[in-house]
């Protein structure tokens, strides 16, 4: 709930905004350093226990390991948020989402996870039961995703033996010496009883899982999965069935776009899944479609749906379902016979979940949990008897907004586009404000709220420019998700298109709205929104500074050298080798004597995804005509910047960055 969603004048605070400040309290620099952060929910069968990934941030870069603190399973009353159990076998580990068994009695269920020690190498499977803490398998890699079989009795999990990075294209990639290509790392299915023993590769060495589900009999699974190089093959990834005792994989169905959170019905008899079209795994967003177990051609059972589903389980015949609709976010329950959709409940929050969407339901879907928060409440878990969801958690309440925040909501060429307003609380009459905009990465995705807390524990960028009196404004342009199937499908042939002239349109319409001077505007964004940024700069004078992190500069060059190129596909419609004109006309380079705007460049080392190269080919176009420019480029990093020590000093020249051309 928004405890204030405008901005006042510094000479008349109402009594009523300073009674709710009173009531909630102030932060200071102490206690933002225990802000507690939820992660990786999971409720059991019956909706009576809750188990998460907690941890108190310290606040301190230096002292959070990967960038955030060592977290601990935290199990709670799902009615109280009671405390009852808190595991943590490995002080040196990361843990993965963890798994609640099947059975439904409130006094028995046995929780599951994964705690990965990066020194070692090895990733171990636990299991807590009674109070009892028993590993029951480990992997001499990586693993992740544990999933208990309908009966009980076994564990399936996702294992990369001898993996020679971390799973997923975010994450720094392996050398590229000797003879590369050939020895590719092959995440599979792997299953190990529950009481311990060992663990049996399942799915087929070549393929790479990328997310699966016991089919109700317990006799195989239903999966995503593609042959050859993991980070590069989830676009063209098939939906297929895996039999548990010979690992035989059957194709059910290979649609011509993204496929993600696949589902069996209870019956046995039905596929549903997310579909769409989706720019990097994990972000999910689409319509819902069922395709028959045994085979067959997937149908969109939401047709025509405003929003972007994020995910789903069934209920009986039903389906329950996560959405984005705009600024908010819902709960959807869809009928995929009468293919209808009906919302149950909606808040205007960003809302965090597990591996199966960002609200995650129970067995038989009557009850639902999330870590909910917005720019100006703290994360808290939020559970309940669906159609309530309510704050089960008060460890965050302490905490006071520091910024104030609101929807903004455009039309341009026929498209209603949304976004995010941010500022300072208070505001001086009559004056005007830098502002920055900060496009989001995807370009499949969408920019959602994110606490802005005193210190370092949450969205630390935000704040700092908010504390030096910037606004912030964070769009969600065509071929983002929120708007439905249609909208984020709008942007294909056309990146720099219709997307930057409706973040144009949206930048105008906040200038009409809010204290905002429209003559200091700085310009930034990673990945996708690097690339915005470069062509921004490239194709408007109207942004004074920019900050371009892990963009992209030439997409003929770019194709040859990432080690993701099945993604564009999709969305340029051919590869590069077949249609290289589409590729030239939206690469920035090929504008590059246009850029008259100040531009900082940033990127990692070990990109996978947007390699160095393209920030150095455009820091070095900018350096040859004369126009200011920096590029740092991070040490052992990947697409995600991990090292807190480089979080810091990434954001430190960004805020440098701005206030040396935006004052």
């Amino acid at each position: 709930m928004r405890i204030h969603q405008g901005w006042v004048s510094a000479r008349a605070v109402p009594a009523a905004l300073a009674l709710v400040m009173a009531a909630v309290g102030t932060t200071t620099q102490a206690e933002a350093a225990q802000m507690r952060e939820y992660r990786a929910v999971a409720i059991s069968a019956g909706g009576e226990r809750i188990a998460a990934i907690e941890s108190a941030d310290p606040g301190v870069p230096g002292r959070r390991a990967h960038g955030r603190a060592h977290g601990h399973i935290v199990v709670r009353d799902a009615a109280s948020g009671k405390i009852t159990a808190e595991y943590d076998p490995c002080a040196t580990c990361s843990y993965d989402f963890p798994s609640w068994s099947p059975d439904r009695s409130p006094d028995h269920p046995a929780l599951a996870f994964i705690a990965a020690d990066p020194q070692g190498g090895v990733a171990t499977l636990w299991v807590a039961r009674a109070g009892k803490l028993t590993p029951v398998g480990a992997v001499k890699g990586v693993a992740n995703t544990a999933r208990w079989s309908p009966s009980g009795a076994d564990i399936a999990l996702l294992a990369t033996v001898g993996a020679t990075k971390q799973t997923g294209a975010v994450e720094a990639g392996a050398r590229q010496v000797g003879e590369i290509g050939v020895n590719e790392d092959a995440q599979r299915i792997a299953v190990v009883p529950a009481a311990g023993g060992p663990l049996r590769l399942v799915s087929p060495a070549d393929t790479f899982v990328y997310e699966y589900d016991w089919t109700p009999d317990g006799k195989g699974f239903v999966a995503t999965s593609a042959k050859g190089n993991g980070d590069n093959n989830w676009w063209v990834a098939t939906l297929g069935h895996i039999d548990a005792a010979s690992g035989a994989l059957r194709i059910i169905a290979a649609p011509k776009m993204q496929v993600s959170l696949p589902h069996v019905s209870a019956d046995g008899r039905t596929v549903a899944f997310v579909g769409g079209l989706m720019s990097d795994f994990g972000s999910v967003g689409g319509d819902i479609f069922t395709v028959p177990l045994a085979g067959g051609e997937p149908v969109d059972v939401t047709p025509g749906y405003a929003g972007s589903f994020n995910g789903l389980a069934w209920k009986g015949a039903q389906l329950l379902a996560s959405s984005l609709q705009g600024d908010r976010m819902a709960v959807v329950a869809v009928d995929p016979g009468a293919r209808t959709a009906h919302t149950l409940w909606s808040g205007a929050v960003a809302a965090n979940g597990s591996r199966d969407g960002r609200i995650v339901f129970s067995r038989d879907g009557s009850s639902a949990v999330s870590v909910m928060e917005t720019y100006e409440a703290a994360p808290r878990v939020h559970a309940g008897r669906l159609p309530e969801l309510n704050a089960i958690t008060r460890d965050n309440d302490g905490f006071a907004p520091q910024v104030a925040a609101r929807s903004i909501a455009w039309t341009n060429e026929g498209y209603r586009s949304q976004g995010w307003l941010i500022g300072p609380r208070q505001v001086a009459p009559g004056r005007k404000h830098p502002m920055v905009v900060i496009v989001h990465g995807g370009p499949a995705s969408a920019a959602m709220p994110r606490f802005v807390a005193s210190g370092e524990s949450g969205n630390a960028l935000v704040r700092e420019l908010v504390e030096r009196g910037y606004f912030v404004f964070q769009p969600n342009p065509r071929g983002s998700f929120g708007q439905g199937l249609a909208f984020t499908q709008a942007n294909q042939r056309d990146f720099g298109g219709g997307d930057w002239r409706d973040i144009l349109a949206g930048v105008d319409a906040v200038v009409k709205e809010a204290p905002v001077d429209g003559a200091r505007l700085g310009l930034m964004g990673h990945s996708y929104g690097g690339f915005m940024t470069m062509w921004g700069v490239t194709h408007s004078t109207r942004f004074k500074a920019a900050v371009a992190g892990a963009g992209i500069a030439n997409w003929i060059s770019y194709y040859g050298q990432n080690g993701i190129d099945q993604w564009m596909v999709p969305f340029f419609g051919a590869a590069m080798y077949d249609d290289p004109a589409v590729y030239r006309r939206a690469s920035p380079i090929e504008s590059i004597k246009n850029a008259k705007t100040p531009t900082l460049l940033y990127v990692g080392e070990r990109d996978v995804e947007t390699p160095a190269v393209q920030s150095m080919e455009f820091w070095h176009g900018l350096r040859a005509i004369g126009t200011p420019t920096t590029l740092v480029i991070y040490d052992g990093e990947g697409h995600a910047i991990r090292k807190p020590e480089h979080q810091l000093d990434q954001r430190k020249r960004t805020v440098e960055w701005f206030e040396r051309y935006l004052r």
